[in-house]
């Protein structure tokens, strides 16, 4: 599997994320900037991606559901708050109501997702910054973790063709 690591710092209120791929920068990058490559690992294997708005310029936004196996859609979105193409992505990233509208009562954490040259191939790094200690807790509980460990997992196969 591709992750390396995942680091949770309770102080500093983040997760982070680390995942090497033998592809070139070039080649990681456009799992995020094309939409249809997105929507085959965005999410964990058992609740695969729509995207239905993909705008990676700041302040474009991607939404999106994930349909789990009982049929059931969860809706999420980003605000895209900075890119550096083939680099470096950020983004506000939150949750959605069943019509799409940002939830007022679930946690919004902020994206860094840095691409750099590691050993031939791409290190993909993703930094996660939670509003508080609560929020970092909920989603840790939700899975966040593991559902972000489960999708970047599925990268690779897509990266070898």
């Amino acid at each position: 599997m591709s992750v390396t690591s995942v680091d949770k710092d309770f102080d500093k209120l983040t997760l982070s994320l680390t995942a090497d791929f033998g592809a070139p920068i070039q080649q990681v990058w456009q799992l995020w900037a094309d939409p249809h490559q997105l929507e085959r690992w965005w999410g964990p294997p058992s609740h695969p991606a729509t995207m239905e708005e993909h705008d990676l310029t700041p302040g474009g936004a991607v939404t999106y559901y994930m349909t789990g196996p009982e049929g059931e859609k969860y809706r999420g979105w980003w605000r895209i708050d900075s890119v550096t193409p083939e680099r470096a992505l950020e983004f506000t990233d939150g949750f959605a109501e069943a019509d799409g509208t940002p939830s007022t009562t679930m946690p919004i954490s902020t994206v860094r997702m840095t691409l750099t040259e590691h050993d031939g191939g791409t290190r993909m790094r993703l930094d996660t910054a939670f509003g508080s200690k609560e929020q970092m807790e909920q989603l840790i509980k939700m899975g966040h973790e593991e559902g972000l460990t489960l999708a970047v997992g599925q990268m690779d196969a897509l990266l070898a063709g």
